[in-house]
């Protein structure tokens, strides 16, 4: 059983910086891929990017490459988005990767 609780969303102007958390609980293994994805209103949710739990390989779509960091700090991984553009409004969520555990969600709003 896996927990995940994500938190930091707001709302920010276009070319500014939030950070977003997601408080892990339960039983994560080394080799677990954490991940952040989003969806936009009509869209399908999209992954955006992701951490190895054990080793802290990241990975990143191209769309925010550049702009987002995935990282992690003990039982929380944050994702810090940077030079924020409209284009990345959207409900944010946290991921075990290749599982069925999913945050409640965070709502991010760029305004222009």
């Amino acid at each position: 059983q896996v927990r995940l609780v994500e938190s930091g969303g707001g709302l920010v102007q276009s070319g500014g910086s939030l950070r977003l958390s997601c408080k892990v609980s339960g039983v994560i293994f080394s080799s677990d891929e954490m991940g952040w994805f989003r969806q936009a209103p009509g869209k399908e949710r999209e992954f955006v990017a992701g951490i190895r739990w054990g080793t802290e390989t990241t990975r990143y779509a191209d769309s925010v490459k550049g702009r987002f960091t995935i990282s992690r700090d003990n039982l929380t991984v944050l994702l810090q988005m940077n030079s924020l553009k409209p284009d990345d409004t959207a409900v944010y969520y946290c991921n075990r990767l290749g599982t069925l555990y999913w945050g409640q969600g965070t709502q991010v709003t760029v305004s222009s």
